[in-house]
Order: C-alpha cells, then structure tokens, then sequence
C-alpha cells in the first residue's frame, strides 16, 4: 500500500475551488462543472497547470506539503457520458490527470501528494436516488480501477452526501488496493444531504469497512456550517484529518441559484480554521472548495507557517 506523507506531518495544504477558479477567473465554460475534459485541449491543459503551479508554490514558499487533487472529480461514466466521452477516452482522461499533476510535483521541491478525485455519481447538492452499497462499488469501480492504475498516491471520494455510496467507494479501493480517503459535505446544519448526522455517517462507514479509508475529510460547506457538526470529545472525530471549505455562507440550495460567486473574506476563512484547528488540532490537511481561490489557502498557509 502506498504511503501517505499528510499522515505525518503537521501541515499540508490543498488546493481550493478549480471549477470555480476556471469559471470565473479564467473565463472557461465547464459545462457539468466538468473540468477533466480540459486535459484534452492545450489551452485547457495549460489553464490546469497555471492553477496547480500556484497552490504548489504556496505551500513551497512556506515549507508545507500540499495534496493536489486530479481535475476528475466529474469524471465518472454518467457524466463522463454527458459530455461525450466512452470508457476509452474516459480511462484516458483519468490518466492524463494524473500525468499533469506528475509533471508539476517534479518541478517543485516539497512533498506533493496525487490524490485521484472521485466525485459523486449524481448531484452533490441534491441526490436525487441513492445506490446501495453493491451499486457504489460497482459503478466508481471503473474510475478507481483506472487511478489506481497510475502513479496517483490515493484516491479522495469528494462531496460524498450519504453512506452508502461512500462504503461503496471504500470497497472498489480496497479491491483496487488503493489507499481512499472519505470526504462528506454538509448543510448549514451540520447534517449530510442524505439528513444523516455527520458523526453517525463516519461511523457507520467505519464499521461496514472494518476502518478502512485512511481519514475522512468534510469538503463544501463554510467552516461555520463544519464545526458545529465536529464533537470534540467524540472518538470519530479522530479520524476527520482534513476540510476543504466554501468561501461562502450561503447553504447548497443557495449557492445553486447564485449568478454572482461569493468568495468570502479570505483572512476571516483563515481565521475560522485557526478556530477549528486550536479545537481540532488533527485537522492537518487543510484547504478550499467552492469559492475560494489561491488567496484563501496562502492566508491558511500563513496562518499556520513560521
């Protein structure tokens, strides 16, 4: 099994929003807010690497490690098949991914760990049906075969909204022989979108894996939506060892009707992790979803640097 450096050291960034960074900075069109089909035209290759180069850069400068994370998190069949690719050009797109985040880690003297992101199989925000565990496995193992088969140095199952579909997840890396780590989102009351409490969803997924994920994370909610579902005193809470959050108060369901991004005030977002971390002193990997940009994870890495 490979090795995870972020385990061991007390700091590592990731990087922040890449779909929204590449819609509304860069002016790209993601249809889907799918970014792998990037991979496959140069300007888009390019757009990708500028982002990448710029979180690395960061965490350089001030001596973190960062995980970077594949730009697949749309790049599972059903989207995939929206956007006119077959299991071909799919497995394709996976493994470039891979290759552009290889060659920027080569040109950076820090630790820079691959994670392959593996997003959900319907809406993040609203999952219309929910697959069993069988089902999970089954679809994401496609995608999860194709990272395993690279270079990447784990996959992160990003914006999950219930339990049975992360299990699932855990259960294609394990057949994989991958390591996997978990990241669930919740609404502004702390709560899956699936109403499952988030304490009561890691448990369950550890104890129908027998504590398989390396850690889970919580990823696309504001810090201030994150904390109050984090009980310091609760043994599950160990295992929670990242956030990734929204530069934006706003809940799921507002932030889909808005046409304008709120990115928040970056040194306030820095401030609300010093306030989840001086509570949570596991939370080592530490970055942005949607919203932010890379100001909000250089005040992150500033505030936790030196």
């Amino acid at each position: 099994m490979r090795t995870l450096p972020q385990l061991h050291a007390g700091l590592f960034l990731t990087d922040g929003g890449a779909e929204t960074t590449l819609i509304f900075d860069d002016g790209i069109d993601l249809p889907d807010f799918a970014a792998f089909p990037l991979l496959d035209d140069p300007d888009g290759h390019a757009a990708l690497t500028r982002y990448y180069e710029r979180y690395a850069g960061i965490a350089e400068r001030d001596g973190a490690g960062i995980v970077l994370e594949t730009a697949t998190w749309r790049a599972n069949p059903d989207w995939a098949a929206r956007r006119g690719y077959d299991a071909e050009r799919l497995d394709s797109a996976n493994r470039k991914a891979v290759d552009l985040l290889l060659d920027v880690r080569q040109r950076f003297a820090i630790p820079v760990v691959i994670s392959g992101c593996v997003g959900p199989r319907g809406d993040a925000y609203r999952p219309e049906s929910i697959m069993t565990r069988e089902e999970a496995r089954d679809y994401h193992a496609v995608q999860i075969r194709t990272l395993a088969d690279t270079q990447a140095d784990l996959v992160t199952a990003m914006t999950l909204t219930n339990v049975p579909e992360a299990t699932g997840i855990v259960d294609a890396a394990r057949d994989a022989n991958v390591p996997v780590v978990i990241s669930f989102t919740v609404e502004t009351d702390g709560r899956l979108p699936s109403g499952d409490a988030l304490g009561d969803a890691i448990e369950a997924v550890e104890r129908d894996t027998d504590g398989h994920p390396a850690y889970y994370m919580v990823n696309c909610a504001h810090p201030t939506h994150i904390a109050p579902a984090l009980d310091p005193h609760a043994e599950w809470t160990e295992r929670v060892r990242g956030i990734r959050a929204n530069a934006s108060k706003l809940s799921h369901a507002e932030l889909d009707e808005a046409e304008v991004l709120d990115r928040g005030d970056p040194e306030e977002f820095a401030d609300d992790y010093r306030t989840l971390r001086e509570r949570f002193p596991r939370l080592t990997v530490l970055g942005g979803c949607c919203g932010t940009d890379h100001r909000h994870v250089d005040a992150i890495s500033r505030a936790f640097s030196g």
